[in-house]
């Protein structure tokens, strides 16, 4: 028998508690990741030499998630149950989880609304190395108004993600997935192979409802299949 350590405990009363308040549903959505991949074969090389951080595929889906926090606010709002009200937030800072030697963890990049994807790459690379090495601090996990979470790392094809009410509460959570090769119908009804990602996404339906959380990830569907929407921001 082992003691369980104070973040697993943490971990372990923030998620049955998100059980015990919200109204969690999940919804998911697939994407192309040809594009997007397309891209970071053909500019990492350069993206590294000029920006010193490494060109990954997190950035643009934090990008992506920003800019459809953006588009629709309740996705990126929370219920006050205290007082019945709903509080907009007019920003995203979103929780990014990573592995630490005491297990995941959930730092969070600030405004990423106002950042470029190298800063929010660079970002992660920091955050993630800290963890690495055990230095974050719980005012690096406070505040963040969205998740993600990339099981896809560890093979997982597909999962349905609690919400991260632990370090402040949120209304929905982003998961990401194993990119795998499937057969695909064109829009010219040809049948190829493409790599496919399956996106989850799990919401507070007190708050958020199917249509909002399925243009939510139609959203980043659209932007990650075509990542010029990143630079143009639509």
């Amino acid at each position: 028998r082992v003691k369980m350590n104070r973040m697993r405990k943490s971990i372990g009363r923030s998620m049955k508690e998100a059980q015990n308040t919200a109204c969690m549903l999940t919804t998911f959505q697939e994407v192309d990741m040809s594009a997007l991949m397309a891209l970071r074969k053909e500019y990492k090389d350069e993206f590294e030499a000029a920006h010193g951080v490494r060109l990954g595929f997190m950035g643009a889906f934090v990008k992506a998630s920003a800019y459809g926090l953006q588009q629709l606010p309740s996705v990126n709002a929370v219920i006050d149950d205290a007082k019945q009200e709903i509080v907009y937030r007019d920003y995203a800072d979103i929780s990014v989880a990573v592995a630490s030697p005491k297990g995941l963890v959930v730092p969070v990049i600030r405004n990423v609304q106002s950042l470029s994807i190298h800063e929010v790459e660079g970002t992660i690379g920091e955050l993630a190395l800290r963890a690495r090495k055990d230095e974050l601090g719980m005012e690096d996990m406070m505040g963040g108004t969205f998740t993600i979470t990339n099981g896809g790392v560890f093979g997982s094809l597909l999962s349905t993600p609690i919400l991260n009410s632990g370090f402040g509460p949120q209304s929905a959570i982003l998961g990401m997935h194993f990119t795998k090769q499937r057969a695909v119908v064109l829009k010219n009804g040809e049948i190829a192979a493409r790599p496919v990602m399956y996106l989850a996404l799990t919401y507070d339906h007190r708050l958020v409802d199917g249509r909002e959380a399925v243009t939510f990830l139609c959203l980043v569907r659209d932007q990650i299949e075509d990542p010029r929407r990143l630079i143009l921001g639509c």
